[in-house]
């Protein structure tokens, strides 16, 4: 594409990033962060005027599938002199991926340890599929009690911690669902400690390139701008138009030839590096049960770093 040397990173953020607070301190000076809508266009206006072009990433770790399609529907509505050559990556992670990153904290953790799986709040789909990713995460791992905090919802870290000692904890290990670290609070009769960061600067920059390298890859093979498959990235979470059975009206969702359901059948994850004879990522493989169902189907998002 034009401009091709010249194409800056664009990190579009929603609420697993603060809406751009958590990033600050983990991309470097060559990562534009940037919330949703009106401030993604003025920071595209911006690169555009300087003479670059984009490749935008939203920054889910799989709790936000709207953002992906928010930002589809954003680039979409560019002018077509703007849209040209701006790409939109797959997004920075994948349930599975947030899965196997919050397993690999509470490696950090000591197994007598509680864990509160703590996240900002989304909204009642995105906070009720945190009690699935925290259940995943204790499913194949050494810590028996694993628990549950929202970020400015119900219940708090200070009471997911307090729900921990009523169980008998005495030691509350943080490890977050987000891209910031929680403040542990101050909860009289239990220790409570951080995990630290879930996904390290390193892990993040890594993360970033490989996202923007295969957008400019599939940019350069099929001339695709990733944005038609940002629309439907949302589709099939059920979010905000669930019916009783047997009423509503049909959702015909489409998917492109030979793309698998997403049915959930959850392979132990493995920290990212581990030796294992049988490790596969979401897409790789003849383990591949959730490959995202957009016509670049064929894409993978491949990276756990």
């Amino acid at each position: 594409m034009a401009g091709h040397d010249l194409c800056r990173t664009v990190a579009v953020c929603g609420h697993e990033a603060g809406y751009g607070e958590a990033l600050h301190d983990l991309v470097g000076p060559d990562v534009l962060v940037a919330t949703g809508g009106r401030e993604l266009i003025r920071a595209l206006a911006g690169l555009r005027r300087s003479g670059e072009r984009a490749c935008v990433v939203p920054m889910t770790l799989g709790r936000d599938p709207e953002l992906v399609a928010d930002t589809a529907r954003t680039l979409r509505a560019l002018p077509s002199g703007q849209a040209l050559g701006t790409l939109l990556a797959e997004p920075f992670g994948t349930d599975r991926h947030l899965i196997a990153w919050l397993r690999a904290a509470a490696n950090r953790v000591p197994e007598t340890s509680a864990l509160l799986v703590t996240a900002p709040s989304g909204g009642l789909f995105e906070d009720a599929g945190l009690y699935r990713i925290a259940r995943l995460v204790r499913g194949n791992g050494a810590h028996r009690l694993v628990e549950v905090a929202i970020i400015g919802g119900d219940p708090d870290p200070a009471e997911g911690v307090r729900r921990c000692g009523l169980l008998g904890a005495a030691e509350v290990a943080l490890v977050t669902a987000g891209f910031a670290p929680v403040e542990p609070p101050e909860v009289p009769g239990v220790t409570v400690v951080s995990a630290g960061w879930t996904v390290s600067r390193a892990a993040l920059a890594r993360v970033l390139a490989e996202r923007v390298a295969d957008a400019r890859q599939r940019w350069s093979a099929h001339r695709d701008d990733g944005i038609a498959g940002g629309l439907t990235a949302a589709d099939d979470h059920g979010h905000h138009h669930t019916h009783p059975p047997g009423e509503g009206h049909d959702h015909h969702h489409t998917h492109a030839a030979g793309a698998d359901h997403g049915h959930d059948h959850d392979h132990p994850s493995h920290p990212p590096g581990a030796e294992h004879g049988d490790t596969h990522l979401p897409g790789a493989g003849p383990h591949d049960h959730g490959r995202p169902h957009v016509p670049s189907a064929a894409h993978v998002i491949r990276s756990t770093a």
